[in-house]
């Protein structure tokens, strides 16, 4: 026979255990992990292999990394689950697109120009259209990526340049003395434009304050640098994990620095005013 007020399940429903409520883990939450009694802020939360884990601070500056497990966590003597704090709203004025200027609603993407702008890496121009996106698509200019330019002179002289079929390049690390620089001059013309940021890698482009770090720490140019970036951060060595990390900080072209910005714009003007 079955109770009518308990169903399928006998136990009463005073003595069911009830789910931990949820938390966002925001940081400088201070929580105890109750398995360990380690308790401290919350530094960050990340994505892994293996799921979602948090990072805490204890008073002393020591930090240890837990799994997001339910009821893992107590928050003033409470259990509670933690999970993941809502992504901040684009940090942008009403009406304006993430690079700052005015959008334009309903707007369609203009047909691709002849003109072209070419960057180094996916990085580079992944983060060109998060925050120049919609500028460029109503522009009507496109960005490709090279995978580096050592070949950079052998593929200007496949596009063939000229009016009207201008061409834009964005530069990493370009100094004078360097190989970058070097190459640089040998493609600039009339019809190419080559600029660059004084950064190692468009990496540095993205303001530490953005990506709640004190600053880019220096690694050594014997060891690969992406990697040394996430061990001295105290990151898995997980150049895409990081690197997604690091784009999901860019809401605006605040959070950028202003030596990439100045360059970005220099080579829309340059492949959308072909008579400038």
């Amino acid at each position: 026979m079955r109770s009518r007020s308990y169903g399928p399940d006998l136990t009463p429903p005073w003595k069911k255990q009830q789910p931990a409520p949820e938390v966002a883990a925001e940081r400088d939450l201070v929580v105890e992990e109750a398995a360990t009694g380690f308790c401290g802020a919350v530094v960050r939360c990340e994505r892994t292999a293996e799921g979602w884990t948090v990072t805490l601070e204890d008073r002393f500056g020591k930090h240890r990394v837990f799994p997001m497990t339910d009821r893992g966590f107590l928050l003033e003597g409470r259990v509670v689950t933690l999970v993941r704090p809502t992504a901040p709203a684009p940090a942008r004025g009403p009406g304006l697109t993430a690079s700052g200027s005015v959008a334009v609603p309903g707007a369609r993407a203009r047909v691709a120009r002849e003109s072209r702008i070419y960057v180094e890496g996916r990085h580079d121009a992944e983060l060109v259209e998060r925050v120049w996106g919609d500028d460029l698509r109503i522009e009507g200019v496109v960005v490709e990526y090279l995978e580096g330019i050592d070949d950079l002179p052998a593929i200007v002289a496949e596009f063939a340049p000229g009016p009207g079929r201008r061409l834009g390049v964005l530069v990493d690390h370009l100094l004078p003395g360097t190989k970058e620089h070097r190459i640089a001059a040998r493609v600039t013309g009339d019809h190419v434009l080559v600029v660059g940021h004084p950064y190692i890698d468009v990496w540095q482009a993205v303001k530490p304050s953005s990506v709640g770090i004190p600053g880019w720490p220096d690694v050594p140019f014997e060891e690969d640098w992406k990697q040394g970036i996430c061990r001295r951060l105290g990151w898995p060595v997980d150049t895409p994990a990081a690197w997604k990390r690091i784009l999901a900080s860019v809401n605006s072209y605040k959070d950028l620095e202003p030596a990439l910005l100045g360059r970005v714009e220099e080579l829309i003007d340059f492949t959308t005013e072909p008579g400038r």
